[in-house]
């Protein structure tokens, strides 16, 4: 879309790490607690509790394609600018929310923001980051969202757990994050080589679904979602259920999950480098398939402490990797587009929970880990085949706007040659 010089698309990279990392917190001590304040202050269910929070997700599946066309066209920032500062608007309603309507409208608002901020600010750290430092950048992003997830939830708990003061304060950090991108990112030259078509929406995202590498890509991507999106709601359940102390089993495997993310992540980005993306996504869903054989086949706390540890190092393989292949399949006209394209993924964050709970119900906790060991073996099938597929065809100048065309040469240069 546009060209960045090296200095300022280090800068921009960043900054954009940091913030991910930043606005992660902001999420991690208001979000954490919406279940609890959903049944303390409005007295709802359980059932009504997911149906509530799943409705944000979903919405945003649909919102996210959208807005990363609209971003190939508009740019990354003004974009960016919007979803943050819709995000900080939602937040503050959230904590002052007083019926279970205006609860739900900013909590809709707020998913549909923040999956519309996942895949621009995702392509614009690629437009931004040098080729060959890409991998890195993604693997510092993932990085520091994990150490956010892991201080914002204890920042929550000083605040005022379930009050709301974190959502306030929530919102106003999303909206010091959008000031900064406004302030901070320029709008670098176009590059007059590769011009943005001029439609937009779901018919450019229709032709950027013709790609089948990236049709697999996304059908992986939303099996992978739904083994390690929302991993601790059916964990949880499984352990409250099925162990006298599952409470605070449980704050021991988050604990052993977020220990892990921080010890591995470096040299599994060094492994990335050496075996290429496609083989760590395949390593990465072999190593989550034997965490759920491992949850599935232990009762003592050790086993489960190891199998938590095999589920992660999948984890931190499969994030980086997966954008990595995403990224080399798209090209700066179209990046937008396909990051976009690519966040239908997040249907698995819906997926997931309700499968699980579908099958922790009716074949107990065996039935709902076989169920997510199938998942992440039916993905590494998704992926290893949509990396084996060809290029699109272009078959006019509109088409060739929305489809790259990569050559052999674009895989091995980031990596991920056959």
């Amino acid at each position: 879309m546009t060209a960045y010089s090296e200095r300022a698309g280090r800068r921009v990279t960043l900054m954009l790490i940091a913030g991910s990392g930043f606005v992660t917190i902001a999420k991690g001590m208001s979000l954490t607690f919406i279940a609890i304040r959903l049944q303390r202050d409005f007295g709802l269910g359980p059932m009504a509790v997911g149906a509530l929070i799943g409705a944000g997700p979903l919405l945003g599946a649909i919102a996210a394609p959208m807005a990363g066309a609209l971003s190939d066209r508009i740019g990354r920032k003004t974009v960016l600018v919007v979803a943050l500062f819709l995000t900080s608007l939602a937040l503050a309603a959230l904590g002052l929310a007083s019926s279970v309507a205006m609860f739900a409208a900013a909590h809709i608002v707020s998913a549909v923001a923040g999956s519309v901020y996942e895949p621009v600010s995702r392509a614009l750290m690629s437009d931004a980051s040098p080729e060959h430092l890409r991998l890195r950048a993604f693997s510092w992003r993932y990085l520091a969202i994990n150490l956010g997830w892991a201080v914002g939830p204890m920042i929550g708990i000083a605040v005022g757990a379930a009050s709301s003061a974190p959502f306030i304060v929530a919102g106003v950090m999303h909206a010091v994050f959008a000031i900064l991108i406004a302030c901070v990112v320029a709008s670098p030259k176009a590059d007059t080589q590769a011009p943005v078509p001029s439609f937009v929406g779901w018919r450019r995202l229709g032709f950027a679904l013709q790609d089948r590498r990236l049709l697999f890509f996304v059908g992986g991507g939303t099996l992978l979602l739904a083994v390690h999106g929302q991993w601790s709601i059916t964990l949880s359940q499984y352990l409250g259920s099925n162990f006298e102390d599952g409470i605070n089993l449980f704050a021991q495997l988050v604990t052993t999950n977020a220990l892990t993310v921080l010890l591995a992540s470096t040299p599994a980005r060094f492994l990335i480098e050496r075996i290429g993306a496609r083989n760590a996504i395949a390593l990465g869903c072999i190593l989550f398939l034997a965490g759920e054989v491992g949850f599935a086949a232990s009762s003592a706390h050790a086993a489960l402490i190891l199998s938590m540890i095999v589920f992660t190092l999948g984890e931190v393989l499969v994030v980086p990797s997966e954008y990595l292949l995403v990224d080399g399949i798209s090209n700066a006209r179209n990046r937008g587009t396909y990051f976009g394209a690519h966040s239908l993924t997040s249907v698995g964050n819906f997926l997931g929970p309700m499968l699980g709970g579908v099958a922790l119900a009716t074949f107990g906790g065996a039935g709902m880990f076989f169920l997510f060991a199938v998942f992440a073996g039916a993905s590494a099938v998704m992926f290893l085949i949509g990396h084996t597929m060809p290029p699109p065809h272009c078959r006019s100048r509109r088409q060739d706007d929305a489809a790259p065309l990569a050559s052999r040469a674009d895989f091995q240069r980031l990596g991920l040659a056959l």
